[in-house]
């Protein structure tokens, strides 16, 4: 039989991640010792408030039918937290829709927007669901720069003015992954601004909101005044509430926009588990508890990580939040085969930057995934790569 694929899927180059594993697993098995600063899957346990309702309500023989959508429960917890952590005020029935995981809701909803040729203001580098997401709906990127020059911060200012007629969507992605840039509210401001002279739909991706090292509090983009009229924000539990693997997230925002998506929802699933809803209002209703923690951690870890390479002579993106480090690293070398030349010499599994676009040549993304006391070995074992 001659299976032969959709000329589609030219467009999804087989991801790096599975072929990083399986080097360490061999170099692993050949007696070196791994740390991996790889993946951006939380290694904290999700709260103990959290896994206890979630397994009393599993337990329970009437929580296994279809849910269809999210629950009001869950959509009244997201308006609550809005309000609590951003003062931001949000209608549970028309202003928030449930998905699947952010990931899911990054990839489907450019298709709910965009037609073949639109164009879609993204960054390059960016996080790969992005890419995938505008080449499902046949759309076109544009990348706008996102370099030290602007604090890391996509440069709108660098968008032609033929372009930005003609974008539908634009991205953002901050604190961000893979470079953790962080916002404010004069940065949100001028994406309104912009969003209103051409007519631009906004989404925000505020994944690593609650990874803020500094301030008292995320900054959510529709705190921003007018934020409301031109975009929506989405957000996962994955990452701010340890509960990657529940894969459940939501978009709030422009309830005409919502509307539109809630319409393509109805025809992919058929609802996330309610007893994960239910554990999901638990997370969001223990915010504070919950991040406060998480944040004490993670700020200790992204002192040790970002001044140990520093100290070191890798040039390192300056943040104050975010889970991940962005660094420059001091050789003449492709940054794939340097990922993979520090696996085999010295045990660190990092991601190349490449793996988030072409601009990512020469760096590399460590995630802060691990205690404070391993991101030092990693540090002290990085002086120690020969090339």
């Amino acid at each position: 039989m001659n299976i032969v694929p959709s000329k589609k899927m030219s467009l999804f180059a087989p991801a790096i991640f599975g072929d990083l594993k399986n080097y360490a697993k061999q170099q692993q098995e050949k007696g070196m010792s791994m740390i991996d600063l790889s993946l951006g899957s939380p290694d904290l346990p999700p709260h103990d408030k959290i896994r206890e309702h979630l397994s009393h309500r599993a337990s329970l023989a009437e929580s296994y039918g279809y849910t269809l959508t999210g629950t009001q429960r869950f959509y009244e917890a997201v308006s609550r937290y809005y309000k609590r952590r951003s003062n931001v005020d949000l209608e549970p029935a028309s202003e928030i829709i449930q998905t699947m995981g952010s990931q899911e809701g990054l990839v489907h909803l450019p298709m709910a927007f965009c037609d073949p040729g639109d164009i879609v203001l993204s960054t390059n580098p960016a996080y790969v669901a992005y890419d995938a997401g505008i080449h499902l709906a046949g759309a076109t990127p544009y990348y706008m720069p996102q370099t030290a020059d602007n604090n890391y911060l996509p440069d709108l200012d660098a968008v032609p003015e033929e372009i930005a007629h003609k974008a539908k969507l634009l991205i953002l992605n901050l604190p961000g992954n893979p470079v953790p840039a962080m916002p404010s509210l004069d940065y949100f401001a001028k994406v309104i601004d912009f969003a209103k002279k051409y007519n631009v739909i906004v989404l925000h991706d505020a994944a690593y909101s609650e990874f803020y090292f500094t301030g008292d509090g995320p900054i959510s983009f529709l705190a921003t005044p007018g934020a409301k009229e031109v975009g929506m924000e989405i957000n996962s539990l994955s990452k701010s509430f340890s509960l990657a693997g529940t894969r459940i997230a939501y978009i709030a925002g422009n309830a005409e926009m919502i509307a539109i998506l809630k319409q393509l929802k109805s025809n992919l699933d058929f609802g996330i588990f309610e007893p994960i809803q239910d554990a999901a209002v638990m997370a969001l209703d223990n915010a504070e508890e919950i991040t406060a923690s998480l944040r004490t951690t993670f700020s200790e870890r992204h002192k040790t990580l970002m001044s140990g390479l520093s100290n070191i002579g890798w040039e390192v993106a300056p943040s104050d939040g975010g889970m991940f480090v962005w660094a420059k690293y001091p050789y003449d070398m492709d940054c794939t085969d340097f990922a993979f030349k520090l696996i085999e010499q010295v045990g660190i599994v990092t991601v190349p930057g490449t793996a988030f676009g072409t601009a990512g040549q020469g760096y590399l993304r460590l995630a802060l995934v691990q205690p404070k006391e391993a991101l030092q070995e990693a540090v002290d074992r990085l002086k120690n790569i020969s090339l």
